[in-house]
């Protein structure tokens, strides 16, 4: 069993992240539970400094969004006609 522990290492995170897995269904107001929520924490912290998602800049959002969704701005017309005062 995961004991956990502060995250320093690549290993460190792969290990948290599987015990994470394993753990995922657990009822609340169980010991399962609570090493849960300690894992994800110590997981975000760890994310926050080692993998950051920086914001993205508004038009480069939408402009993404359109690509995914394989649309042209030319369909984001009906929403700026209905946005219209």
């Amino acid at each position: 069993m995961f004991e956990p522990y502060a995250i320093r290492t690549e290993a460190d995170y792969r290990a948290a992240l599987d015990e994470i897995e394993r753990l995922f269904d657990a009822e609340p107001n169980t010991s399962e539970f609570d090493r849960l929520e300690v894992l994800t924490t110590l997981v975000a912290a760890y994310e926050q400094t080692y993998y950051p998602i920086e914001p993205l800049d508004p038009i480069e959002a939408i402009l993404y969004y359109l690509e995914f969704r394989e649309l042209s701005l030319d369909e984001l017309e009906p929403i700026k006609q209905a946005m219209s005062y």
